[in-house]
């Protein structure tokens, strides 16, 4: 069984960090690219970051890019969003998920997405 947890989210002040956590188990994700996404209330859930594997390269919302980093731990299963400089804006539950590894596209639509996590909440005060 796929399992995907997030952990590390919480309350913050705006210009404060938090990191977040996803670990994976059920499978090797080795050749999966990871995101993640969030979704504020009475909001769509949207692209915040993914990381793919294969390379490691790395794609950004232009809403967090330059504040927020997505990396990987292989000998861990684990993916991170390292968040800094947060904002109330970014106030939303995040979720990692697990992407196709035959998806062509970009992996910014969550349709390219095969495995969810739960979500973790994240409140930045200001």
């Amino acid at each position: 069984q796929v399992q995907l947890v997030e952990s590390g989210g919480g309350l913050v002040q705006a210009g404060g960090s938090l990191r977040l956590s996803c670990a994976a188990s059920g499978r090797t994700f080795s050749n999966y690219a990871m995101g993640w996404f969030r979704q504020a209330p009475g909001k769509e859930r949207e692209f915040v970051a993914v990381l793919r594997w294969s390379g490691g390269s790395t794609y950004y919302a232009d809403s967090v890019k330059g504040r927020f980093t997505i990396s990987r731990d292989n000998a861990k299963n684990t993916v991170y969003l390292q968040m800094n400089s947060l904002k109330p804006e970014d106030t939303a539950v995040y979720y990692c998920a697990a992407g196709n590894p035959y998806y062509s596209g970009n992996y910014f639509d969550a349709s390219a997405y095969m495995y969810w996590g739960q979500g973790t909440q994240v409140t930045v005060s200001s």
